[in-house]
């Protein structure tokens, strides 16, 4: 493969291979004077001088073409370095409007960590001009805990040899903004040198967003796990509880029947039998058996009252507050105003729950002496809201005290709620406890079924 001379190696070579030609021209000149000279017989000083003539009129041949080289050479030398410096001057814009136009925060420090390039959206990022923050330290801009980790951690980078370190492959930082706040941030590093100076550049991304999100994801696992928990602890109270019930209420009815019914059979077995005692008794059976039959609807409308399904929402939730009021002596205000609309019957049940569970809350911590109930259907929302005057939500559930039981009936609440895409919101602590749902009526509407 053939291999073309650059243009100013080929300048480099002109002068000298002009001034060997002409050296060469001269000699044979001389030469030829010389012999003509020894032939002719012609005087050896005139000779002399033909001979120094052509020497001057070859030297001054080998110094023109020499300038002209000369000359050439250094406008094409000139021509370069325009070129050179036109590409530098030309990749420089290019990267700034990069750095400029990028949606990452981009930091740049010298060896001593002095800042000496800030784009705007680190501008933005730490609330901070770039002006103010040239030549200053960027440990202004690390929290004070961390500044000897990190300035360890830059030293230590640098000595590596590696030339950056990805972004999203660290743990989650945290920065300082001018104003003093911290926030997440995650960060990548590159190092390079300019001119035998190490500089440090940093590029910058606030996670703020995604550290509040993880967060409330890891809560809301948390919170499903210790609600699962509970439930199950829950379900076997209930278990015992109704256990207790059917024990005490039905069991003591039944045997009490069966009593009834030995003295009346061994009454009749007589050949004379006092009828009197005998339909006194029957009156006392007849007085236990509707005893019995109340025990078990009261246990059956813990568990689910029937009037939920034959009656609707509303009938359940006045039966449901008319109890509360009776059992506790704690007066509960309605309002309840739902127009033409009509709930589902998941919807009915979520609603019936949670007003059971708002109450239930009330009557166990709240100490209240009145409570207030409204459902109201406006627009295209439907909102529930309990409050009472009591002594109001805690600050913190304690563990495993009556504040956890209420901290477990709120996330009950909250888990029915979002199943109907609902919002719940709570009242501020120490000030009576308020809370308040919203769904939309869509996800409250019997759904169409078509044949």
């Amino acid at each position: 493969m053939t291999m073309n001379a650059h243009p100013l190696a080929c300048a480099s070579h002109s002068p000298l291979r002009h001034a060997l030609i002409a050296m060469i021209a001269l000699a044979a000149f001389l030469a030829g004077v010389l012999a003509q000279a020894f032939t002719a017989h012609i005087a050896l000083p005139f000779t002399l001088l033909i001979a120094l003539s052509a020497v001057f009129a070859c030297l001054a041949a080998c110094i023109a073409g020499s300038m002209r080289g000369a000359t050439r050479m250094a406008f094409v030398s000139l021509h370069a370095r325009r070129s050179a410096a036109a590409r530098r001057r030309f990749d420089e814009a290019r990267l700034n409007a990069i750095i400029r136009s990028s949606r990452e925060a981009i930091i740049t420090t010298d060896a001593a960590q002095r800042i000496v390039l800030m784009n705007p959206m680190a501008e933005t990022l730490f609330g901070c001009d770039a002006a103010q923050a040239l030549g200053t330290p960027l440990s202004r801009f690390i929290p004070e805990r961390f500044r000897a980790a990190h300035a360890q951690h830059v030293n230590r980078f640098g000595s590596t040899g590696a030339s950056d370190r990805r972004m999203g492959s660290q743990r989650v930082l945290y920065a300082l903004r001018a104003d003093g706040r911290e926030f997440p941030i995650e960060a990548s590093i590159s190092h390079s040198e300019n001119d035998g100076e190490k500089l440090y550049t940093v590029m910058l991304r606030d996670v703020t967003e995604r550290v509040h999100a993880e967060e409330a994801l890891r809560q809301s696992r948390e919170d499903l796990r210790e609600l699962s928990a509970n439930l199950q602890h829950v379900r076997e109270e209930e278990k015992a509880h109704i256990a207790r019930e059917l024990h005490d209420d039905l069991g003591q009815s039944l045997t009490a029947l069966k009593m009834d019914l030995s003295l009346i059979q061994r009454a009749m077995t007589r050949d004379a039998f006092d009828r009197a005692e005998v339909n006194e008794r029957i009156a006392v059976m007849a007085r236990l058996i509707d005893d019995t039959v109340a025990s078990v609807r009261r246990i059956a409308a813990n568990q689910r009252p029937a009037m939920l399904d034959d009656l609707g929402l509303l009938a359940a939730i006045d039966w449901l507050a008319d109890d509360f009021s009776q059992r506790y002596a704690i007066a509960v205000k309605r309002h309840v105003d739902v127009g033409a609309a009509v709930f589902s019957h998941d919807t009915s049940t979520a609603l019936f729950r949670i007003v059971q569970e708002a109450l239930t809350n009330v009557a166990r911590h709240a100490d209240a002496h009145v409570v207030t109930l409204a459902l109201r259907v406006a627009d295209d929302a439907c909102t529930l809201v309990i409050a009472d005057d009591g002594r109001g939500a805690p600050h913190a559930p304690s563990e495993g005290g009556a504040h956890a039981r209420q901290h477990f009936g709120l996330l009950g609440i909250r888990e029915r709620a979002h199943m109907l895409g609902g919002i719940v919101s709570t009242g501020d602590p120490g000030k009576g406890f308020r809370i308040s749902i919203t769904f939309p009526v869509n996800a409250l509407q019997p759904q169409e079924t078509h044949p």
